[in-house]
C-alpha cells in the first residue's frame, strides 16, 4: 500500500493493541476484570459433566467458555455465525474469553449446539437466580421496593398462509407440517401477534420484576406476546416481596392485581387507570405522577437492552428456546448492571 508505513511485526503488538483498546473504555475490560465467571462453573459442570463428547465425538470446549460466549452473543446481539466471525476477529473478544490467536475457536454449529443444550436442560433459570444470590450477598439488591413491567421480544416473522395461521392460533399443527418434520422445525407455533399502541408485535413477552432501588431483575417469565401484562403478576411475585411497595403502570390496575398484591401483603402503588364517563380525579393525576418517579426506572432497563445490547429481537423458533434466550438477557442485563453499581467478584 502506497501510504502505509512500514513497521516490523513486534513481539508485543496484541498487547499494544489490547492496551489501545482498553483506553477506549472497552466494556469488555470491565467485564473481565470485575466478574469471576467460575462462579458458574460449578452449576454447569454439575448439569453436562456427563456429557463426554461434543460434536463429532470431539472432546467439549470448556463449559464457561462457553457460557461467556452466550453472554458475549446476548450483549452484542449477533447471530451464531457472526460470533463466530467476531471471535476469530476481534482481540477484544480473545482477551475476555482468554483465547490468543493460537487457539482452536467454537464454530457457529458448536456454539448453537451448546445453547441448546442449555435450553434443554433448563439451566438459564438456574443460572439467572445464582448470580441473584450472589448479589443478594452483596446486598445490591435492597428489597425495599418492586417495580413489574413486560416488554415485547420480537422473532422473525413466519410466512404462513391464513388457513395455517388460523390453525395455529387454535393450537393446531396443519397436517402439512407433520408430514415434512424438516418445515416443522422452522415452524414457530408458539408466537403469536398483537398490537400495542397501533404497532403489531410478533414473538414474545419478558415479564420482569426489578428492584426499585438498585433496577436489578430479581424475577421473570416468558409468555407469548399475546398475554396481557396483569397475567403474570402472579408469577412474579414471591414470599419475600411481602410488605414491600409495589410500583407498576395501569396495565396492572384491576380487580384481580389487587387480589395479588393484597395476597403477599404488598403496600399498592400501581397506576391507576380512567374509564369512559369516569376519568380520573385530578388528585388521582397527581398520584399517578407522584408514582411515575419511581415507577419510570424500570424503563431503564428495557432502555439499556434496547440501546446498549442492540435490542430485543431474537432469532429462535418455539417458546422453550425464546425462554432461554430471553432468560440470558435479562442475566447479561444484571451483570452489566452489577458493575455500573460497583460489584466486583474477580
Amino acid at each position: 500500500m502506497k501510504y502505509k508505513l512500514p513497521q516490523a511485526k513486534g513481539f508485543f503488538d496484541e498487547e499494544f493493541r489490547l492496551g489501545k483498546l482498553a483506553e477506549q473504555k472497552d466494556p469488555l475490560v470491565k467485564l473481565k476484570d470485575r466478574i469471576n465467571f467460575e462462579l458458574f462453573r460449578p452449576l454447569l459442570e454439575k448439569t453436562f459433566s456427563k456429557d463426554e463428547k461434543g460434536i463429532g465425538g470431539a472432546r467439549p470446549y470448556d463449559y464457561v467458555l462457553m457460557f461467556k460466549i452466550l453472554i458475549l452473543q446476548r450483549y452484542y446481539n449477533i447471530s451464531d455465525d457472526k460470533m463466530e466471525f467476531a471471535i476469530l476477529d476481534r482481540l477484544s473478544f480473545m482477551r475476555f474469553l482468554g483465547l490468543t490467536l493460537s487457539d482452536k475457536v467454537p464454530d457457529a454449529k458448536t456454539i448453537w449446539f451448546f445453547r441448546e443444550q442449555v435450553t434443554k436442560a433448563h439451566v438459564v433459570e438456574k443460572l439467572f437466580d445464582l448470580f441473584g444470590e450472589e448479589l443478594k450477598r452483596n446486598h445490591l439488591i435492597a428489597n425495599e421496593g418492586k417495580i413489574v413491567d413486560a416488554s415485547f421480544v420480537e422473532v422473525p416473522i413466519q410466512r404462513n398462509n391464513r388457513e395455517e395461521n388460523k390453525q395455529v392460533k387454535e393450537g393446531e399443527t396443519p397436517e402439512a407440517w407433520k408430514e415434512n418434520p424438516n418445515k416443522l422445525e422452522q415452524k414457530d407455533v408458539d408466537a403469536r401477534w398483537t398490537k400495542k399502541n397501533g404497532r403489531s408485535y410478533y414473538g414474545y413477552k419478558d415479564h420482569i420484576k426489578a428492584d426499585e432501588k438498585s433496577k436489578l431483575i430479581d424475577t421473570y417469565t416468558v409468555t407469548e406476546a399475546s398475554v396481557h401484562d396483569s397475567q403474570e403478576a402472579e408469577s412474579l411475585l414471591k414470599e419475600e416481596d411481602k410488605r414491600q411497595p409495589l410500583y407498576a403502570d395501569s396495565a396492572y390496575s384491576g380487580e384481580a392485581v389487587e387480589t395479588v398484591v393484597k395476597k403477599n401483603e404488598m403496600e399498592n402503588h400501581i397506576h391507576q387507570k380512567g374509564y369512559r364517563n369516569h376519568p380520573l380525579t385530578e388528585q388521582r393525576k397527581e398520584n399517578n405522577r407522584i408514582k411515575s418517579k419511581t415507577r419510570v426506572r424500570v424503563e431503564h432497563i428495557f432502555g439499556f437492552i434496547e440501546n446498549s445490547m442492540n435490542g430485543s429481537f431474537i432469532r429462535t423458533i418455539g417458546i422453550q428456546r425464546a425462554t432461554a434466550v430471553v432468560g440470558l438477557m435479562n442475566l447479561t442485563y444484571n451483570i452489566f448492571r452489577a458493575i455500573q453499581l460497583g460489584y466486583s467478584s474477580a
